[in-house]
């Protein structure tokens, strides 16, 4: 049995951390799991929520709120959670707080080929855009490597 709960960072950090080292293996310094904690940490919305079990850290969702558009982010399952429903309910309820703040839409991004993915969102309502997807990472506040 899990619960979706705030995240706290001196209960959850370490474990957030470790869990998102396992399910993605960021490999650019701007992903690395302490720098998006603080990052997030430092804007502070109430959009970032992990799902324990016994006082582990079993899932996350960061989203966040622009005041038009929602986002996901950082939607991740502890492997021996998975195909258990956790990363629906961990998506239901960050739609939900997002629901509650006025956001008219939300938005994901998964990396291209992610075929079960694309699959898990689309059984959430989610539907494939016809959009190209730009960034620019900003050199002067990158973490040196």
């Amino acid at each position: 049995m899990h619960t979706i709960i705030d995240y706290n960072d001196t209960a959850h950090r370490r474990q957030v951390i470790a869990l998102w080292e396992t399910v993605f293996g960021y490999e650019d310094s701007h992903n690395k799991p302490g720098l998006a904690i603080d990052k997030k940490l430092a804007a502070p919305d109430g959009l970032f929520f992990v799902a324990v079990a016994d006082d582990t850290v079993i899932g996350t969702v960061l989203a966040g709120y622009d005041g038009h558009r929602g986002w996901l982010y950082a939607v991740a399952v502890h492997p021996e959670h998975r195909q258990q429903g956790l990363g629906k309910a961990l998506v239901r309820y960050a739609e939900q707080a997002l629901t509650a703040r006025g956001c008219l839409k939300i938005n994901l991004q998964i990396i291209a080929g992610n075929a079960s993915m694309a699959s898990f969102y689309e059984a959430l309502g989610y539907e494939l855009e016809p959009r190209v997807s730009m960034g620019k990472k900003v050199v002067e506040n990158l973490p040196p490597t």
